[in-house]
């Protein structure tokens, strides 16, 4: 079968490479079309588009870049109506993947999301075309279910893949150019991981914030891990006034492996560092206008996935006006040397890591589930 996946972040590059190999086990004939990464690349997948040239954040740059936006829709409908798949797979990325998804159907091309938008988060209403337009719903959280449910929308939960994912890498001795050995029982106590994110614009925001707490760290090594979509001198100037930090790129497991703990910015991210086990606190900012938009609109009660999957904050969330250089450095403090905190912190992880590891190896079972509803 003919398989098209649309991928627009780094997350969705992973799971969707891992999805594909999935499929590739039960397909022998599969053949796929994508738009993603260096990932689903790597598995035979043609690349259409890199999500490098697709990262808009926020409502003010999704405004200003309208027009190569809207240049990528089209592009998208004329290459998969010459495709012809059997299948779209849509990975998140909503404000693209929807509009997808309403036209293939309108096309009568079978429709097939991976990864839920979060409409739980805002633009509710949004579950009305995802009703209408997608065909199979596979969610990755357990709390999803239940929110379709209220819309008396049938969705599958399949597990979430990153259990499987860091599983099988803690399952390997890797020694990496760090010069640490990734067994994650060997913790480096000097080393603090900085995850600043993928796009520029929120590298930009974050990162210099996150770099200045170095400063009152003089013991300890600050790691930043690189977005592997971005060029190297981006960051030269970033990272060059601090003699305490350093630089690590397409190695963030292998730096998760060895920290001690982690300021990391939301998304997946944060996901990845709790199952890694290692104390984190979460640094988020993006522009004025866009966050005043956003805090209207949404309605959780926390940004990091960590806390919305425990319905609880299990990491501290410092947001906008919040993220200054004093809160961070205190913090982190409190989770390099608050012995009762980093005891609560392992066992909250060990009870997120049970919730997700319910469904089973999530790719496995997305696949299948895929395969079995084409077939």
């Amino acid at each position: 079968m003919r398989y098209y996946i649309i991928a627009g972040e780094a997350s969705g590059d992973l799971h969707g490479s891992n999805l594909i190999k999935e499929l590739q086990h039960l397909d022998a004939q599969a053949d796929f079309r994508c738009w993603g990464g260096d990932k689903m690349q790597s598995t035979g997948a043609t690349l259409v588009k890199h999500f490098r040239d697709l990262a808009f954040m926020g409502f003010v740059e999704v405004l200003k870049n309208l027009k190569t936006i809207f240049r990528n829709l089209t592009f998208c409908k004329e290459d998969i109506t010459a495709y012809k798949p059997d299948a779209l797979i849509l990975i998140d990325y909503p404000g693209f993947n929807l509009r997808i998804a309403e036209w293939a159907k309108a096309q009568g091309f079978k429709v097939i999301y991976y990864i839920s938008p979060q409409v739980w988060a805002w633009k509710e209403n949004r579950v009305k075309s995802i009703k209408r337009c997608v065909d199979k719903m596979l969610v990755i959280l357990p709390f999803e279910k239940a929110f379709y449910e209220k819309w008396n929308y049938e969705v599958e939960y399949v597990g979430h893949p990153l259990v499987k994912v860091i599983d099988d890498f803690k399952s390997k001795f890797i020694v990496d150019s760090l010069g640490f050995s990734t067994q994650p029982s060997t913790l480096n106590p000097q080393l603090i991981a900085v995850l600043p994110g993928s796009r520029k614009q929120e590298i930009l925001t974050k990162l210099p914030i996150m770099l200045e707490v170095s400063k009152s760290f003089p013991d300890h090594q600050f790691v930043v891990a690189k977005a592997p979509g971005i060029e190297d001198s981006f960051y030269t100037e970033l990272l060059s006034p601090y003699t305490n930090v350093s630089s690590v790129v397409n190695k963030t497991y292998n730096l998760l492996s060895e920290a001690k703990a982690a300021l990391v910015t939301s998304g997946t991210a944060t996901l990845e560092t709790a199952l890694f086990n290692v104390p984190e606190v979460i640094c988020y900012k993006g522009s004025s206008i866009s966050y005043q938009i956003a805090k209207r609109l949404i309605k959780i009660k926390y940004i990091c996935l960590v806390n919305l999957i425990m319905d609880k904050e299990v990491v501290k969330e410092l947001i906008q006006d919040e993220l200054t250089v004093e809160n961070v450095t205190k913090e982190l403090k409190d989770i390099l040397y608050n012995t009762q905190k980093q005891q609560q912190l392992q066992q909250d992880y060990t009870a997120l890591k049970h919730l997700l590891s319910q469904g089973g190896n999530a790719s496995a079972n997305a696949a299948k589930s895929i395969y079995n509803f084409l077939a």
